[in-house]
């Protein structure tokens, strides 16, 4: 996964053993408000330390805590349906060439 902001890229790689995490002093600038123009820079890479664990054990452990402590999970059904959104709204922009989507809440019909 990569995410582009306007002063620094993230590439995450689950598939790499080590250095799954990179940080590059790389960004976008828009050179104008009205021009769909961009300035892109680029610098230092830095890989910080991510400790090796199994997703899905962590996970478990988590849920199993939340049973126990009756605390609310972090990735609970709301966190759901917010990420189901902005995947709807990524989808949408493909389809309309990037074009940008709003998030705003969505009133039930």
């Amino acid at each position: 996964m990569t995410v582009i902001g306007d002063k620094k890229m993230v590439i995450y790689d689950d598939g790499q053993s080590s250095e799954k995490v990179k940080i590059y002093d790389h960004g976008v600038e828009a050179l104008s408000a009205d021009e769909l123009r961009r300035s892109y820079r680029s610098g230092d890479i830095h890989s910080p330390h991510v400790a090796v664990t199994e997703a899905l054990q962590l996970e478990v452990r988590h849920f199993i805590d939340c049973i126990r402590d009756g605390a609310t999970p972090r990735s609970d059904g709301e966190a759901g349906v917010r990420v189901v959104r902005v995947l709807e709204a990524a989808n949408r922009s493909l389809r309309a060439n990037g074009a940008r989507i709003s998030l705003k809440e969505r009133v039930p019909s």
